[in-house]
C-alpha cells in the first residue's frame, strides 16, 4: 500500500504497520507503532496517520482519539487535526473549537 511512496525506514515500517491495524483498538495501535514518546517522526506519523485514516470523517473524534494515547500530545493532534480538517474542511471542526481559536496574523 505504501511501497514505493515512503523509503524504506522506520517510518515506512511504522505505518505499514498501522495500515495493517484499521479497525484495532488505538490503544493496540500506539503500544505497536509508538504514541509520540520519544518525540520523533518514526514515533508519531504512524499513529497520526492511523487515526487520520480511522477517522478522516470526524475531526472532534479524530482529535479526541489522538488524545487519549498519544504522548505528544500536541503533535499528534496537530497532524491528525490538519489531515483530517484538510478533508472535512472547516465546516467540519466543531463551531465552539472555532470560537475559541486565536485568530491569524495580519500577515496571513
Amino acid at each position: 500500500m505504501i511501497d514505493g511512496r515512503i523509503r524504506a525506514g522506520q517510518e515506512h515500517d511504522g505505518i505499514a504497520t498501522a495500515a495493517t491495524m484499521l479497525g484495532a483498538p488505538a490503544a493496540d495501535v500506539a503500544a505497536a507503532v509508538g504514541n509520540g514518546r520519544h518525540v520523533s517522526a518514526p514515533d508519531t506519523v504512524p499513529l497520526a496517520l492511523w487515526v487520520a485514516a480511522t477517522h478522516h470523517g470526524d475531526f472532534e473524534e479524530a482529535i479526541w482519539t489522538a488524545a487519549e494515547v498519544a504522548e505528544d500530545v500536541d503533535t499528534v493532534c496537530a497532524i491528525v487535526g490538519g489531515i483530517v480538517a484538510g478533508r472535512t474542511g472547516e465546516q467540519g471542526i466543531p463551531l465552539p473549537w472555532r470560537h475559541a481559536t486565536e485568530g491569524l496574523p495580519s500577515w496571513v
